[in-house]
């Protein structure tokens, strides 16, 4: 038989497909363009490819990228800026107060540190909308990052848009830039229901239906975000209102959905949607606990998130994971709530829904090379008798040892291969005196 060539031969221990293919003992992945060609044991792989280059990961669990849907990166220059606050008066008065003297290369550096931490923990692809994001779109295409953003619309302007024209433009131009299946994508990012208007919501609605973009946005947070939806709707609660808004269908996704009643859970189901779970960020800001149970029993599609980093306060996605599963088996006092494979599902193939990419999310022929390794030798990860269970209750994202994007390797063993970490670093701690003196 002759054999074919691939780019890169990635050999390991074990492999979490998160697939139903199952594979025991020493496994292989043969890699080319980006793609993945073959996932086998490694005596299978090794008979059928020759590789250009080899990388022996050794006692290592080879496993999908985790898939952060909802986070806002640049925000890591706020990280433990204003801790232990009720989300709107954390909004209201620390955190919009600071983003109104943005620069770009505030937001650019923010962003980079964010997707450095995302790489050194396991996270191969992000969902992101802030201000100035265009910049984050950048620093991600630049440093090889899967992500789709988008600037955050609201019914005032902002540094990037003046008026509903300017915030068309900005996207048409982005939606041109960074096409649909690339690396970086363009999504539709209203912000929220409270502060936004009902033109704005439609128009941005529109502006992806015609674009063919997703549309992403904050909605039912909290109870203070009900109490202040029925003051400005007229009785109506967040999702009720979006629906009257045009925004509920298969082409939305929702990020917290804490809030929800029985009806609006139908509705949401029915409508297609799919919500992004923030449980980090939804018990640090005291917003309440998700109905995650009765959503997936619903069949709405439920990735997972962990929001920006000074709501955190850290972009570590097994943290998410494990906190995903066991809260909800907490709040319903049902252990098998949420399973293992369930919360994987989430952090990956469910949360790979916005990008639109086949075979995002899971290890099998065809799909994206967006791979992680987590290192077996440590103490957490020993015993091991199910790789799944590890995966998601014992790893934490300082487990990681290798971290790939499409074929690229960006993190291995300590060392990020673009060799900026350092100068980002030392730039991020000027503006820590910027911050103190902005506030």
């Amino acid at each position: 038989m002759n054999k074919q060539t691939c780019d890169l031969l990635l050999t390991a221990e074990r492999i979490l497909t998160g697939t139903e293919q199952r594979i025991v003992g020493p496994i292989a992945i043969a890699i080319s363009d980006g793609v993945i060609r073959k996932v086998d044991t490694l005596s299978d792989v090794e008979a059928l490819y020759d590789a250009k280059k080899r990388i022996d990961l050794g006692n290592a669990l080879l496993m999908p990228g985790l898939i952060n849907a909802h986070t806002h990166v640049p925000m890591t220059f706020l990280r433990g800026f204003a801790d232990d606050l009720p989300l709107m008066e954390w909004l209201t008065q620390h955190i919009f107060p600071i983003e109104a003297k943005l620069t770009d290369r505030i937001v650019s550096l923010g962003a980079k540190l964010g997707m450095y931490e995302m790489m050194r923990s396991g996270t191969t692809a992000f969902v992101d909308s802030y201000l100035l994001e265009e910049n984050v779109l950048a620093a991600a295409q630049s440093m090889g990052m899967r992500c789709v953003g988008g600037e955050a619309v609201f019914a005032f302007d902002t540094p990037a848009y003046a008026g509903w024209d300017g915030v068309e433009q900005l996207y048409r131009n982005l939606a041109e830039k960074y096409p649909q299946g690339g690396l970086v994508q363009v999504a539709l990012m209203p912000h929220s229901v409270y502060t936004t208007s009902d033109e704005r919501l439609k128009q941005t609605m529109s502006l992806a239906e015609e674009l063919d973009l997703m549309l992403h946005i904050h909605l039912s947070e909290s109870a203070g975000e009900v109490a202040q939806s029925k003051e400005l709707h007229q009785g109506r609660r967040p999702i009720t209102y979006a629906n009257d808004m045009g925004l509920l269908n298969e082409r939305t996704i929702l990020a917290h959905m804490v809030e929800m009643t029985d009806d609006e859970i139908e509705l949401v189901s029915h409508s297609g949607a799919g919500i992004v779970h923030n449980p980090v960020s939804n018990l640090k800001l005291a917003s309440g606990f998700a109905r995650t149970k009765e959503m997936l029993e619903a069949g709405i599609s439920v990735a997972l998130g962990t929001d920006g980093a000074c709501s955190n306060n850290t972009l570590d996605m097994f943290e998410t994971m494990k906190l995903a599963a066991i809260l909800a088996k907490g709040c319903s006092l049902d252990a098998t709530a949420v399973p293992a494979a369930t919360a994987l599902r989430m952090a990956t193939v469910e949360s790979a829904r916005i990008f639109r990419i086949p075979g995002l999310g899971v290890l099998a022929e065809g799909s994206p090379a967006d791979i992680i390794a987590l290192d077996l030798n440590e103490p957490n990860m020993c015993p091991i008798y199910n790789e799944l269970s590890h995966a998601v209750y014992a790893a934490s994202g300082k487990d990681c040892v290798m971290t790939m994007v499409k074929g690229k390797v960006l993190y291995d063993h300590g060392k990020y291969t673009d060799g900026s970490y350092t100068d980002v670093f030392a730039e991020m701690q000027d503006l820590v005196a910027w911050v103190r003196s902005a506030r």
